[in-house]
């Protein structure tokens, strides 16, 4: 018996089966995983903005990531370029998806000005501008949960998650495991900071990840798992 050529073969057989096995233990898994929460209901849709697009650029039955720039977008150049790179290059094969910008009408030019900044050749049909009044910017943007405020030009660095139904998602309970260990109050994440390279990375990425999943398994008809809402985590805070 040739005992070489047969240690070869189990060799070979260990080395399909092992990763084979381990997948088949991961896929029920994937069944059962934690969906995006919904932190929000009810955001304003974007009928009162113009955009220079020939059809309207709206937030339902989209996933769109929502962010406002202000009136003098191109400070706001590292927000952009972190959005597009961590983001945008990451998710624009997914469909549905969409990044919308709201801006003050008159900042058309402006606009032109930082998508030369940010295009560098690339793709962007996937990213646009919307432009109202700062009656309606402000309108849109209390229909969210956040825990800031526009700043006096209406914009910010945070971006926000709108689901197709017109639903903010993001975490409402944002607690780490130490945090959780030292059962410290409960604190949520409502929007995502793009100056912060880590948490757009480490954070928005893996919700935004997460989200696509659950739309991905509603096609298939595989998702079963209801999404937690603010008022249930409430309702727990209260039973404890």
């Amino acid at each position: 018996m040739d005992y070489k050529k047969a240690g070869r073969y189990v060799v070979l057989g260990i080395l399909f089966f092992l990763p084979v096995t381990f997948l088949l233990f991961l896929y029920p898994a994937t069944h059962n995983y934690t969906p995006l929460d919904i932190v929000n209901e009810a955001v304003g849709d974007l009928q009162p903005f113009s955009s220079d697009l020939e059809s309207d650029v709206l937030l339902k039955d989209h996933i769109t990531v929502l962010g406002f720039f202000g009136s003098q977008p191109m400070t706001r150049v590292i927000t952009a370029s972190n959005l597009k790179e961590l983001v945008y290059d990451k998710f624009k094969g997914f469909k549905r998806f969409q990044v919308v910008i709201v801006m003050p009408d008159g900042t058309q030019e402006a606009v032109s000005e930082l998508k030369q900044e940010i295009a560098s050749y690339e793709d962007i049909r996937f990213w646009h501008f919307v432009f109202g009044s700062p009656q309606d910017i402000r309108q849109l943007f209390n229909s969210l949960k956040a825990h800031m405020q526009l700043d006096a030009e209406l914009g910010t660095d945070a971006v926000f998650i709108i689901d197709k139904d017109l639903n903010q998602r993001g975490r409402l309970d944002d607690r780490n495991d130490n945090e959780l260990a030292k059962n410290k109050l409960v604190y949520g994440m409502y929007a995502y900071n793009c100056i912060e390279v880590a948490e757009i990375k480490n954070k928005m990425s893996e919700d935004m990840r997460i989200l696509f999943t659950e739309y991905r398994q509603k096609r298939k008809g595989n998702f079963d798992s209801s999404t937690r809402r603010a008022d249930d985590l409430n309702k727990n805070n209260e039973e404890n």
